[in-house]
């Protein structure tokens, strides 16, 4: 029998890693021909002691020597392979590997620090615009909704109401321009902000929703219709693509494609991410009855798309994302998780030496060597029935143990610990060593029945995955804020809410970064978007308001200048700013508007068709607003003093 092999400290591990191929070879082949030299001279004195006569016995007559057969040495150790998926060890790494994975190691043992890939980004991380100039909310927004983006959406909107309109829908329709689709998304994200039950009551005007600033952007009827009609993809791309149903080449997002590859091109130009990364899902709530909705039951979004999210752990950046369609778009056959992360990171092209924050979903051997092999470092918790995981038993973490128990064990660039806290926790990573020291406080209670806090050792892969893990958390949380969704009747139109929430979120991020470096104060996402909303609106009323070179312009020189002085004559009374009878039908209620005086000096841009005849004021005069009124009192109290 074999003799045991006795174990080796801390020092002689390191001497042994670090020994050369040639010397392992050197040893290998001279303990070999030693243990047979030895084993032949055994065998010699064995077959000579049978042959020999003993004393006591009488001569015999000599036989044939019967032949010798060589056993094989029973002495040498066969070393034990490394089932690993990463890249094959080499000799000097193999011995060293087969005494790590003997055992689960306790915290008191030191463990080898990991030599990391140099970290090298693509470029700077951080905001790819210029820090010495100012933006505005609106110019940030429309990195990611640029007028190219609005164009084509505007295109797509008109073709496929057309198409209605052939269908016999009466809904009266008029193409939508570029500016009024800005107009439109000012009422999106005001949605966000004011959360009405239903998307009409912006635009009542009764005593319990009295909302002025939709209707000072856009008409209620013609906000709808916009919505109605709202389409994102070619309708000729639409029925080439329905016609491939059941074919391989059948794409199911087709009707996002354009804008939803704008906006991911958009995320990843405009900002570099830090080096921690963090990816996890993200649901976008829905009852469409669609093939590709999933249910997740530790969400607390049960039902809806889900979406595989990289995100920058240090601000919630999104810098990309995939939609699941009910499998993977290029299936690796190694698991759902691993597709995910590759599909991310490749499309991604960050540069080399981030780390990737996962969790056990997507956590794998296989995935962690490869992520090693393409100079990326990752961290994650782990399942233990995960192919690939150490089945181990001995010196193991016990059912009972204390709070602060660590057991680990390496494999090549992998580590694996085990964690006892208010349950077990196991964690797999190519980033850190084992333990280096860190505690974090607990509140323990004592057999009296008191509370303490109490320092709990803990390993420095579980702390650094708590404090990187959060990114994508972190951007469901702002957008969950103030998130634009809305009840549709359209499973797409529920997809491009959620692209509008991803620009205005990427947008604010970038204006909290651009004034941390300046060393400025930045605006809360509410002033953020609130901003947003009046410089959209404003976007599309000046150019509203600026007359087409096709369309003549309104004369209104026989309401104002003639009439001025017998205007005065015969009293202050509100008459329209432009003479209806100069603007078609449907322009009647719109046209000439002006902003309202009094709103102004009270800071809002309230809109008013109506002017005062005498004073030449426009002025609001409607049931809720009655400024003309107010503005006269103002007057007559000032004339008075």
């Amino acid at each position: 029998m074999a003799a045991a092999r006795p174990l080796l400290n801390f020092s002689e591990v390191l001497e042994e890693l670090f020994r050369s191929d040639s010397e392992v070879d050197l040893e290998n082949n001279s303990s070999e021909q030693d243990s047979f030299d030895s084993d032949q001279e055994r065998s010699d004195a064995f077959h000579l002691e049978e042959s020999a006569p003993s004393s006591d016995s009488t001569p015999s007559t000599p036989s044939t020597p019967s032949t010798i057969r060589r056993k094989p040495p029973t002495n040498i150790q066969q070393p034990n392979v490394l089932s690993s998926l990463c890249s094959s060890p080499s000799k000097r790494q193999r011995r060293c590997l087969v005494y790590e994975q003997d055992r689960w190691r306790s915290r008191d043992e030191e463990d080898v620090t990991p030599i990391l890939h140099p970290f090298s980004p693509a470029r700077t991380p951080g905001v790819q615009l210029d820090s010495h100039q100012q933006y505005t909310p609106l110019q940030l927004f429309q990195l990611f909704m640029s007028s190219s983006t609005i164009i084509t959406l505007c295109q797509n909107t008109n073709k496929y109401a057309a198409q209605r309109q052939e269908k016999g829908i009466k809904t009266p329709w008029h193409p939508v321009t570029d500016m009024e689709m800005y107009q439109f998304l000012s009422v999106v994200i005001y949605c966000g902000l004011v959360k009405p039950s239903t998307v009409r009551d912006l635009w009542r005007k009764d005593r319990l929703h009295t909302f002025p600033f939709p209707a000072s952007v856009i008409a209620g009827y013609r906000y709808e219709a916009i919505f109605w009609n709202l389409h994102m993809s070619d309708i000729e791309e639409d029925v080439k693509n329905d016609g491939l149903k059941g074919t391989i080449k059948h794409d199911r997002l087709g009707r996002l494609r354009p804008l939803m590859d704008d906006i991911q091109i958009a995320c990843k130009a405009y900002y570099q991410p830090d080096q921690n990364l963090s990816i996890d899902e993200r649901m976008v709530a829905t009852k469409s009855r669609i093939g590709f909705k999933q249910y997740m039951r530790d969400k607390p979004i049960k039902w809806g798309f889900k979406l595989f999210v990289l995100a920058d752990s240090k601000n919630g950046y999104t810098c990309g994302f995939n939609i699941y369609q009910g499998k993977s778009p290029s299936p690796s056959g190694k698991g759902l998780g691993y597709d995910a992360v590759m599909d991310l990171l490749s499309a991604a092209s960050v540069g080399t030496g981030y780390h990737i924050y996962v969790d056990n979903f997507y956590t794998s051997s296989t995935l962690f060597c490869e992520l090693h092999n393409m100079r990326f470092e990752a961290c994650g918790t782990i399942r233990e029935s995960c192919v690939g995981y150490p089945k181990h038993k001995e010196n193991a973490l016990p059912k009972k143990a204390s709070r602060g128990d660590i057991r680990w064990i390496r494999e090549g660039p992998l580590l694996y610990v085990k964690w006892m806290d208010t349950r077990e926790v196991t964690v797999c990573s190519t980033i850190h060593k084992a333990y280096c020291g860190s505690t974090v406080q607990r509140r323990v209670k004592s057999r009296d029945g008191t509370w303490s806090l109490q320092s709990v050792p803990v390993p420095e892969p579980v702390r650094a995955y708590n404090r990187y893990m959060g990114g994508v958390d972190l951007s469901d949380a702002l957008i969950k804020y103030f998130s634009v969704t809305q009840k549709t009747m359209k499973w797409y139109k529920k997809l491009f809410l959620h692209f509008v929430d991803i620009a205005v979120v990427n947008s604010y991020v970038i204006h909290r970064e651009l004034s941390l470096a300046k060393q400025q104060k930045p605006l809360t996402q509410k002033k953020f978007r609130e901003a947003l909303c009046l410089q959209l609106a404003d976007l599309g009323s000046e150019r509203a308001t600026e007359p087409a070179a096709s369309e003549p312009k309104i004369k209104e020189e026989p309401i104002v200048q003639p009439l001025v002085e017998e205007a005065k004559k015969r009293g202050c009374y509100p008459v329209p700013i432009v003479d209806p009878s100069l603007a078609t039908k449907r322009e009647k209620s719109s046209v000439g508007r002006r902003n309202c005086a009094l709103c102004l000096q009270k800071k809002k841009y309230m809109k008013t068709i109506y002017k005062c005849r005498s004073c030449d004021v426009p002025l609001c005069l409607i049931v809720d607003r009655l400024c003309f009124t107010e503005w006269h009192d103002m007057k007559d109290v000032k004339v008075e003093q």
